[in-house]
C-alpha cells in the first residue's frame, strides 16, 4: 500500500524512478526498494515525504482517501513512533492506552486548571479577596478545605467539601485567600493533626518556607527543600519533587479558632 502511493506521488511529479530519487535527495536502490515494497520506509521519509509534497502521512499509509489531514507531517518522528506502535496494538491494548492518556491529560489539565486559579487569586486586590462583608469586629470571610495531608498524601482539595470560616481582617492575613486543615502529624512539632493553616496564593515559594503543594495529584503541606518536600517530623520521609509537581500556597500562620 506505501509503494503505491509513493508511486501515485511519484508520476504527479512527472520523473521516473531515479529522477524521483535524485530529486529528494535519496540513492536509487533504497526509493526503489520503498517503491516496490521490498522494504519498509523510516518514519524519518515519510515525514519528509509529507512535508515536500503536502500530504499527510495516513494518506501515503493508505489509511486515509483525503491527501491533506491536518498536514501530519508535523509530527516529530518519536510522537510517530508511537503511533506505529499503538496501531499495532490489539483492541484490549489500545484500550489501555487510550484510557491511559485520558487519565493523564485530565491530570495535566487539571494541574493548569490549578495553576491560573492561584495566579488569579495573586492578581486580586487584598481587599476582594475572600468575601468583602466585614463584621464590627473586622473580620473577612476566606474558604476553608477540611483536606491536606501533613503526612502520606491526601486527594487535592478542591474535590473536597469546604465552607467559609471568619478571619481576622489584620495586615498580616491580607494575602490569605484560604485556609486548610492539617490531617497528619508529619509536620510536628511546628503544626499538628487537626490545625488550621492560612494559605497565601502562590506557585513559587522560597527553599525553607513551608507551602501546599500538588505532586503527582496528591496535596501536602511541607518544606521546600533542593527538588524535594521536607516533613519536620523525623519519622516521615522526604517526598521528591516532579516535573510536574504545583506549589499550591505559602502557609501564612496558623489559625487559633476551633471550628
Amino acid at each position: 500500500m506505501i509503494g503505491e502511493k509513493l508511486k501515485e506521488i511519484r508520476e504527479q511529479t512527472g520523473l521516473n524512478k531515479k529522477d524521483f530519487a535524485n530529486y529528494i535527495g535519496m540513492k536509487y536502490t533504497t526509493y526503489n526498494n520503498y517503491e516496490t515494497g521490498d522494504r519498509e520506509p523510516s518514519s524519518d521519509f515519510l515525514i519528509m515525504i509529507s512535508q515536500k509534497f503536502d500530504v499527510s502521512i495516513d494518506y501515503i499509509l493508505g489509511l486515509q482517501n483525503e491527501k491533506e489531514i491536518k498536514h501530519s507531517y508535523e509530527l516529530k518522528s518519536s510522537e510517530y513512533d508511537h503511533i506505529k506502535k499503538y496501531r499495532s496494538l490489539d483492541p484490549h491494548g489500545q484500550e489501555t492506552v487510550s484510557y491511559i492518556l485520558d487519565q493523564e491529560a485530565k491530570r495535566v489539565v487539571s494541574l493548569h486548571e490549578q495553576a491560573e486559579r492561584i495566579k488569579k487569586l495573586e492578581s486580586q486586590p487584598a481587599a476582594i479577596i475572600g468575601i468583602e462583608n466585614r463584621t464590627q469586629d473586622r473580620e473577612r470571610f476566606i474558604e476553608y478545605y477540611r483536606s491536606v495531608s501533613a503526612g502520606t498524601g491526601q486527594v487535592i482539595f478542591d474535590d473536597v467539601y469546604s465552607e467559609r470560616i471568619p478571619l481576622p481582617d489584620i495586615p498580616k492575613y491580607r494575602k490569605v485567600a484560604y485556609a486548610v486543615k492539617v490531617n497528619g502529624n508529619s509536620m510536628e512539632p511546628l503544626y499538628n493533626d487537626g490545625d488550621i493553616l492560612l494559605i497565601e496564593p502562590t506557585c513559587e515559594i522560597a527553599v525553607k518556607e513551608i507551602g501546599i503543594f500538588n505532586v503527582n495529584g496528591q496535596a501536602y503541606v511541607k518544606r521546600l527543600g533542593e527538588g524535594k518536600l521536607i516533613s519536620l517530623n523525623k519519622g516521615y520521609g522526604d517526598i521528591p519533587l516532579t516535573e510536574d509537581s504545583l506549589c499550591m500556597g505559602r502557609v501564612v500562620d496558623k489559625l487559633q479558632l476551633s471550628i
